[in-house]
């Protein structure tokens, strides 16, 4: 088995940055989700589900922490992480409420000309990142602005498997993974509790349970009208009213992980 792709979002719910190499901590791969969009008025996280033309927004993560957003037909604009004790805004991102800082009025009067309503750009510093969900992990893991967890893992034999259902080709990029993994059989990963990439060990933690926005095409943003791939992933996937496809992990230590490394099954 060998990791074959690896992808990071450093705007929750942006376009991903694929990654030939790339440092993995404490919060995942370096980069990972660090800033996100809340609503001006009460600091509740936007994605996808919600506004799927965010789909279409391109945030890239320059090895300064700052991020670049684009979008087709307007300049670009970069934006430095701001002080991580100043301008402090509280979020709500699912069960967690939190305070991080604001990136300022440049960067949110550009996205909320883009999304059509008043919006903020925030970053969470890693001192302001929150734990994981309760009974989950370690007491010291930690986790950015991702929906739970620091790392997502799908193997391609599973996409492959799930595309065969469907009929039709299906991107990986709908289900948003860091780390795809070949060589393994279809599912796989759903028995795995420790794996090593290189020399980086990873704990699997639970799998991902899948919503509405694996049914938005990555490349255009648009819907699905039949609901796919969730439609079909609800036939065979379903465990107690939740759709499973991945598995969230998270990583023991520090280390560096590049496309091509081979991945071994601990336990």
């Amino acid at each position: 088995m060998r990791l074959s792709a690896l992808y990071r979002y450093p705007l929750k719910s942006a376009r991903a940055q694929a990654l030939e190499t790339s440092s993995v901590g404490l919060l995942g791969l370096s980069g990972d989700r660090r800033w996100m969009l809340v609503e001006g008025d009460n600091g509740r996280f936007l994605t996808q589900r919600a506004y799927p033309q965010m789909s279409q927004l391109s945030a890239l993560y320059n090895e300064e922490g700052s991020l670049i957003l684009g979008v087709a037909g307007r300049d670009s604009l970069t934006v430095p992480v701001p002080d991580a004790d100043s301008n402090l805004r509280g979020v709500t991102i699912w069960r967690d409420t939190f305070r991080v800082p604001d990136a300022g009025d440049e960067a949110a009067q550009w996205l909320s000309e883009f999304i059509g309503k008043n919006v903020r750009l925030v970053h969470v510093p890693e001192q302001r990142t929150r734990f994981l969900p309760g009974g989950y992990g370690h007491n010291d893991d930690r986790v950015a602005f991702a929906d739970g967890f620091p790392l997502l893992l799908i193997g391609q034999a599973s996409l492959d498997d799930l595309v065969q259902k469907v009929g039709r080709p299906l991107e990986m990029l709908r289900f948003r993974p860091n780390l795809v993994v070949e060589g393994a059989e279809p599912f796989a990963e759903d028995g795995w509790k420790r794996i090593r990439i290189g020399e980086l060990e990873l704990r699997v933690i639970k799998p991902c349970e899948r919503c509405i926005l694996t049914t938005i095409d990555p490349q255009t943003g648009e819907r699905s009208p039949d609901r796919e791939p969730l439609t079909t992933l609800k036939t065979y996937r379903q465990k107690e009213g939740d759709v499973l496809f991945g598995q969230n992990l998270v990583a023991d230590g520090a280390g560096v992980l590049e496309a091509g490394m081979p991945v071994t099954v601990l336990e």
